[in-house]
């Protein structure tokens, strides 16, 4: 029998593709989604959702957190018709504006936070994370929880492990004090 010696990587030692990025980061924002929902069970406070996208996440959020009030912050509308908050828990214009606002309303009040807020620009992912880390200490309850796709700079607040065997080197967790 001849053996024919193929040409295959090792994928130990390769990087991830961008498709595997992609899983990993949203695996990792599910398992830390529902981590969260048991962690806030008996917590009073709002939920924020920074960036809407096309409202999968405020979607997943809605459902297995239907007692408490969602707020949603982003630039625009740009989701699915059936995953639009109504326009009181909907906060439009950019986060440099519509954060800071939320202090005189929701100062303390947030007991979870999800941030999903990067995009492929290293420059504005920079920006937007230290205008994040910036906004969200004043709004966070005691014990908040704050899942972000980008590291933030939350002196107060301790950064968790992620839960289980998430493979994720793009999602993060942080709870306040």
């Amino acid at each position: 029998m001849v053996s024919v010696a193929m040409n295959v990587p090792d994928e130990s030692r390769l990087e991830p593709t961008r498709l595997e990025r992609l899983l990993y980061r949203l695996e990792a924002q599910h398992e830390s989604l529902n981590w969260a929902f048991r962690e806030i069970k008996d917590r009073p406070g709002v939920v924020f959702e920074l960036g809407l996208g096309h409202g999968r996440t405020y979607d997943h959020l809605r459902r297995h957190l239907p007692e408490r009030e969602i707020f949603v912050f982003d630039r625009e509308v740009d989701c699915f018709p059936d995953c639009t908050p109504d326009a009181g828990h909907l906060m439009l214009g950019k986060f440099s504006d519509t954060l800071p606002a939320a202090r005189q309303r929701f100062a303390g009040q947030a007991i979870l936070v999800n941030s999903d807020v990067g995009t492929y620009d290293d420059d504005y992912n920079r920006e937007v994370a230290a205008l994040v880390s910036a906004s969200l200490p004043d709004l966070l309850a005691p014990g908040a929880i704050v899942l972000s796709d980008l590291p933030l700079n939350l002196p107060q607040a301790r950064r968790l492990p992620l839960p289980g065997n998430v493979r994720s080197e793009q999602f993060f967790i942080y709870r306040s004090p």
